[in-house]
Formats: C-alpha cells, structure tokens, sequence
C-alpha cells in the first residue's frame, strides 16, 4: 500500500516538474522569438517603403525639371521667332501718327521755290511712315490742298533717333498770275490723322494747284517739279 502511493506521489512530481519545464520553455522562448521576429520584419518593410518613395520622388522631381526647362525652351524660341519680325514687314511695329514727330519747315529757292518739311521721331518713339505721302494743304480751304506728284518715295521708313524723313512742297505750279494767299501750312501722315500739324509759313505765299512730293530719306529726291 506504501508502495503505490510512493510511485503515485512520484508520477505527480514528475508531471508537476515536466508541466513547470513546459511553461519556462514557453514564457522563455515564445515572447522573445515574437518580439524579436516582429520588429524586424516591421522595420525591413518601413526601410523598402521610404527607398522606394524616395525612387518616386526622385523620379518625379527630373520629370517636372525636364518638363519646365522643355517649357522654357520653347517658349524662348517662339518669343525669339516672333522678336525676328520687325515692323513694316509684317505689319509688327508701331505706324507714325503726327504727334508722333517733330515736324520742321524749310523754304528753298529751287525749283521756282518750295517748302522742304522733315520729320523726325520725338525723343523715345521709334515709329514707321506706313504711308508713302503725307496729307498736306494750305489753310483749310479746298483750293489748298496739295496733289501728290509721286516723286521719291521709300515705304515704309523708320523713324528713331536721328533719322530723318523729307518732303517738298510748291505752293504754285501756274505760270499765270493769281492764286490765294496762305500763312500756315497743315500737314498730317495721314487723311484721317486726328491731330495734324500746323507749321507757319515765313511769310504768306500766294497758293494756285500746289503739289506735295512722297516721303523720302534723301532730300534730293523732294524737290517738287510737274514732268
């Protein structure tokens, strides 16, 4: 009777001592290889995330570098194209209006008299003489105005600076007596230029059929005469 309950005592202490093995294995071995495998899973993941947003940065970054020089490029180009257009051969550029110039008045002696006008850019304005002859009368009155006779004549001229533009004048192409007397001359670019110039003559001129040349940069060529 001692005999079994001795080998039974010694069955429960070896099962208590196996169970007690088992939960020390278990508290030891369990947590420690979770926690430590977790982790380093968890940061492998987070190291290949941040390479490969860093990829797509990168890559992302050139491609908008790469788009806006293009961009620039091009639009350079074009600005440069259009730059090369200047003005009276493509219609780019601003036309001369009256108050545009400085206007001055010559008399000369030849051709049985005439006045030389010259026109020349006001301070800062570059501009162009579109059109080739100017609109000019004595006084206000239809027996005034003068006809264009078609001599020089460059279209169109550029007026900047220094440069000069010219026109001729004769108040009388008749040989007879008579005429009207005139004391300021008006001249415009154009018919329909809102603001004409009025230059005063240096003493009145009689005025019968006057005749204006075109604009022309070499004065030779505004010297009025009827062929």
């Amino acid at each position: 009777m001692r005999t079994r309950l001795a080998n039974r005592s010694a069955r429960l202490l070896l099962a208590a001592a196996a169970a007690t093995a088992l939960a020390a294995t278990t508290t030891a071995c369990g947590p420690e290889d979770n926690g430590a495998a977790a982790p380093a899973a968890s940061a492998s993941t987070s190291t290949d995330a941040s390479a490969d947003a860093s990829d797509g940065a990168e890559s992302g970054t050139g491609g908008t570098d790469s788009g806006s020089e293009d961009s620039g490029s091009e639009a350079g180009a074009g600005a440069d194209k259009g730059g090369d257009k200047g003005a009276g051969e493509g219609g780019v550029g601003q036309s001369c209006g009256t108050n545009d110039l400085d206007l001055t008045l010559t008399p000369k002696s030849q051709a049985g008299g005439y006045y030389q006008v010259t026109a020349k850019a006001k301070s800062g304005i570059t501009c162009y003489l579109d059109v080739n002859t100017p609109s000019v009368s004595f006084g206000s009155k239809p027996e005034g105005v003068a006809s264009p006779v078609g001599q020089g004549g460059e279209d169109p001229i550029k007026l900047s600076g220094s440069a000069v533009a010219y026109t001729g004048i004769s108040p009388k192409t008749t040989k007879e007596d008579g005429g009207v007397e005139f004391e300021n001359l008006i001249v415009s670019v154009t018919d329909e230029d809102p603001d004409p110039a009025e230059l005063a003559l240096p003493e009145p001129a009689v005025v019968e059929k006057p005749i204006v040349t075109n604009w022309s940069t070499n004065p030779g060529e505004t010297v009025p005469v009827i062929v």
